[in-house]
């Protein structure tokens, strides 16, 4: 029985200080596999880079020429996270029998692939890798990705807790993920769909090994309402359960000002008035954004503009598969 080849996916933003430590440890990792008898010979690193400003593709292009183990793939702009994990994972799964996606921050432990290798010898077509602990986060980090795994999980979406997109998929289960063909894409959401037999390995997570966080707040929060609207209906169906119980409260305050006219108290109060005001001009503009943000995202997805466009593509794997360098 052949052994199965190994793609370790890594999306790269302006990683220029962090990809030489990332690429040394993912290597040494993916050796270890090999001498342990566990995967081909043929695995590879597969890192993308997602139109990044600085030296990152000069360093994945001078690894891919150094080490016939290492790929490249360059977008032709910035697409964002999961359309770049989405654009490796497309281009692993033509020559992999199983696929790790992990972030080039290492802060992930890179040795977990090891344990996600054996659950894949096991038998589990997914293997989720998932944070013991959130005590590298910040209070409100904390907080915030507590109450949208438990507002998902109200919303009828069951995400595996404390997992980002730190994982294995076999060829099969990531062959079915690619039939969704949706535009606004929410990786962690739609592999739960998938269904497979599944499993989870936990790891402690670290600071990041160099560089910036390239998710300040504002990215986090976006991508947390990305992942609301790309799932559920329920927000909009909160929208008409908020204007039903407004129309009652609009009742009951009509029934008050008709019971004080006839109790001859006919001043009203200007706070009272100024409040009713702004809360239920509020609501209404809450309200507005919210559909305009489920319409926005029907426009995006009947254009069917392509999800990320490849300007420059170094595959070593096919190279190495050529029988001139089979040893």
């Amino acid at each position: 029985m052949s052994l199965p080849i190994l793609t370790i996916v890594v999306p790269c933003y302006n990683e220029e200080e962090v990809f030489t430590k990332s690429y040394t440890q993912l290597k040494m990792v993916l050796e270890e596999i090999i001498e342990n008898g566990d995967i081909d010979r043929h695995s590879q690193l597969l890192f993308v880079d997602d139109g990044s400003a600085d030296r990152t593709w000069e360093k994945i292009s001078e690894a891919c020429v150094l080490d016939s183990s290492v790929s490249g793939l360059k977008l032709s702009r910035n697409f964002g996270h999961q359309k770049a994990l989405l654009a490796g994972l497309e281009k692993a799964v033509n020559d992999s029998d199983c696929i790790v996606s992990i972030d080039a921050d290492l802060q992930d432990d890179v040795h977990v692939i090891k344990e996600f290798v054996n659950k894949y010898a096991e038998g589990y077509d997914v293997v989720y890798g998932v944070r013991k602990k959130r005590d590298t986060d910040t209070f409100f980090k904390r907080v915030t990705a507590l109450g949208f795994y438990k507002l998902m999980k109200k919303f009828g979406l069951s995400l595996v807790y404390n997992h980002a997109d730190y994982r294995l998929m076999n060829k099969k289960s990531l062959e079915e993920m690619l039939r969704f063909k949706e535009t606004n894409l929410f990786l962690r959401g739609i592999v739960p769909l998938v269904g497979f037999k599944s499993t989870t390995v936990y790891y402690d997570r670290k600071e990041r090994a160099a560089g910036e966080t390239k998710y300040p707040i504002a990215k986090m929060l976006a991508f947390a309402l990305d992942g609301i609207t790309s799932f559920s209906v329920k927000p909009i169906r909160l929208i008409t359960i908020l204007g039903f119980l407004a129309s009652l409260s609009s009742l009951a305050a009509g029934i008050y000002v008709f019971i004080s006219i006839m109790m001859g108290k006919t001043q009203s109060g200007w706070a009272s008035l100024m409040i009713s005001i702004w809360l239920i001009g509020g609501l209404l503009l809450m309200s507005v954004g919210l559909i305009g943000e489920y319409v926005g995202k029907i426009y995006e997805e009947v254009k069917r503009r392509p999800r990320y466009i490849v300007e420059e593509n170094i595959n070593n794997l096919e190279k190495s598969k050529t029988p001139a360098n089979i040893k």
